[in-house]
């Protein structure tokens, strides 16, 4: 009987109702400041992983797997300040299969305050981002200085190192062999334009204003006892026979201004054809917009330092390097992409001599004036030019090459032959961010 009055009494039963109630209550409730303290967390995991997405995507062509492991939980470790998450896992996966792209995932864990109650003691959180190489294409023309000061302080062996580390570099922010195509130009007072294109039409072996042609200079006399042209022809009147051309060793100098400081291809008009010189201190022939690494590897090797110093004519040479004319055939470009034309011209010292003025061994203004006439050409063209002064010598700043940069971002300037390699690679580094878009 008192059990079933107890059943039938209604008096104070909303007490008990309320205390069964209340733990579910309380988890909910709780659960709701659990899920906004996640979200507060997992939006700030977002942000500090696409940041360290865009930023190790400019590394990942040129980092191991381990390397980029350590870097990217570096930097993200720098970018996330949640003490509340836990047990922090970053997985970052490079890789070019269908396209170069940088996935980073990073997953973690949040102790919960209120939905403990229900029995979850912890939640997970976890986010990805993903960057993807763009439509953007480089061609990077090496205007390289093969002086002969080049052999000092150990320039040139530096010189080959840095270059085919940027080579390496180069070559991995490549996802297909048509991404990245590099010229190399080297150049002393002259340029080799290579010996095989004695025929070529763009090659000038006759006279041109203020220029003794290659065909007086190189010949016999009829009579030995006159060897030069002047000699043979003019005081002696005797029969003057040039060389074969297939002699010539491939060197050429300046055009005739104001061709010489234009990357416009040559034509009919002689004065805009390159005049063919038998320099004895001839640099190695340049090589045209390639994706050969192994041939680009073999020409830097074979560098030697000799002759004097006209920067201006290795510019113009690797300008036309990017738009044609004389030797160099440029590939066809895709309208789906965008193009980087890119100059690096790097030297050792100042312009000493070229086809008009100086004497060699010390700074000629002309030539100079010159350089900065083919310098603002080239940037008027879209050319993006990045300089470099190795000036182990203590010698002024270079002006004309800090001026002929595109921007003073890109001049630089070392003391010594080892600085060379971190500024070819930060110059890599930064060419590589132009072949990425989030």
């Amino acid at each position: 009987m008192l059990l079933s009055r107890f059943m039938q009494d209604r008096c104070g039963g909303v007490a008990p109702m309320f205390a069964l109630a209340i733990i579910p209550l309380i988890g909910l409730t709780g659960a709701a400041i659990d899920y906004s303290r996640a979200a507060n967390v997992r939006s700030g995991m977002q942000a500090a992983i696409d940041a360290t997405a865009l930023a190790m995507a400019k590394l990942a062509p040129t980092l191991t797997k381990s390397e980029l492991e350590t870097k990217t939980n570096a930097y993200f470790q720098a970018m996330f300040n949640h003490p509340d998450a836990k047990n922090i896992v970053l997985t970052p996966n490079y890789s070019t299969t269908g396209g170069s792209q940088l996935t980073i995932a990073v997953s973690g864990s949040m102790d919960t305050t209120f939905m403990n109650v229900l029995g979850f003691s912890k939640m997970d959180i976890g986010s990805t981002s993903t960057v993807k190489w763009g439509n953007s294409r480089l061609r990077v023309a090496l205007a390289l200085d093969n002086t002969g000061s080049m052999a000092d302080a150990g320039k040139i062996g530096a010189l080959k190192t840095a270059t085919n580390d940027l080579l390496t570099q180069l070559k991995n922010a490549a996802t297909t062999s048509g991404d990245v195509y590099v010229s190399i130009i080297p150049f002393n007072k002259m340029v080799n334009a290579g010996s095989s294109n004695y025929n070529q039409s763009w090659v000038d072996f006759v006279d041109h204003p203020s220029y003794v042609g290659w065909d007086k200079q190189n010949g016999t006399c009829s009579n030995n006892n006159f060897p030069t042209y002047d000699e043979c022809i003019s005081k002696n009147n005797k029969t003057w026979t040039p060389k074969a051309h297939s002699t010539w060793n491939g060197c050429v100098t300046d055009r005739d201004k104001p061709y010489d400081v234009d990357g416009s291809a040559p034509t009919s008009n002689a004065n805009t054809k390159f005049p063919a010189e038998q320099y004895a201190e001839c640099p190695q022939p340049v090589m045209g917009l390639s994706y050969n690494w192994t041939g680009m590897t073999t020409l830097v090797n074979n560098m030697t330092p000799a002759g004097t110093t006209n920067q201006t004519v290795g510019l113009v040479w690797a300008w036309m390097s990017l738009t044609g004319g004389g030797p160099f055939t440029v590939p066809a470009m895709d309208a789906n992409y965008q193009y980087q034309k890119i100059i690096i011209l790097m030297s050792d010292g100042l312009n000493t001599q070229n086809r008009w003025d100086g004497t060699g061994w010390s700074q000629s203004s002309e030539v100079d004036a010159r350089m900065a006439l083919a310098c603002n050409g080239a940037k008027a063209a879209g050319l993006t030019i990045y300089t470099i002064h190795v000036n182990t010598d203590g010698d002024p700043t270079s002006t004309v090459l800090r001026d002929c940069a595109t921007d003073t971002s890109k001049f630089y300037t070392v003391t010594s032959s080892s600085q060379l390699s971190t500024v070819f690679t930060a110059i890599g580094t930064n060419l590589a961010k132009l072949r990425i878009s989030n």
